[in-house]
């Protein structure tokens, strides 16, 4: 959705995307716009849960010994799914429009997360691979913050920090 130029973008950013995953997220808000203008369109970031997330299995899987890495380089706002859930179901509630920024509170690094998830589920955090996305030229944004402040001043619902739900 966006092509990372920027670094951080609140609910007011227009996309700019440069994959086809994010082209497709932006013609997904486009299409709701057009057939619902009062509709809610929420953008979120890596969401993490109590174990069950895909990037928690990853985590786990790489400490087992698969190969990988998790990049350093690669930033985002990880949420927790309960206060995305939570979140979610107050904007729908309060009669709000328009896009809202539902992420959490800090920026990490995929390899950061990987060692909060580690160490919260007991696992070697040392053992989490590390690498750096520009080395392997995957295509698509590296520093995606979502800045969520004009969301936050209409929520009760605290969107915490993956420092914060994992522990760290």
């Amino acid at each position: 959705m966006f092509s990372g130029r920027a670094i951080r973008y609140d609910e007011t950013s227009t996309p700019d995307p440069t994959t086809a995953y994010g082209a497709a997220k932006a013609a997904a808000e486009t299409a709701v716009r057009a057939i619902s203008p009062t509709a809610v369109i929420a953008r979120t970031s890596l969401i993490i849960g109590d174990g069950g997330s895909s990037h928690e299995r990853r985590v786990h899987a790489l400490v087992a010994g698969d190969q990988g890495v998790l990049f350093t380089d690669d930033v985002r706002c990880p949420v927790h799914v309960g206060d995305l859930a939570a979140a979610l179901l107050e904007l729908a509630s309060t009669g709000r429009s328009g896009i809202c920024h539902v992420a959490g509170a800090d920026a990490v690094s995929r390899h950061e997360l990987g060692v909060l998830v580690a160490r919260r589920d007991g696992l070697d955090a040392a053992a989490v691979p590390s690498g750096r996305r520009a080395d392997v030229g995957l295509p698509g944004p590296v520093d995606i913050r979502l800045d969520c402040t004009l969301t936050r001043q209409h929520l009760r619902t605290r969107l915490r920090g993956a420092r914060e739900f994992l522990g760290g």
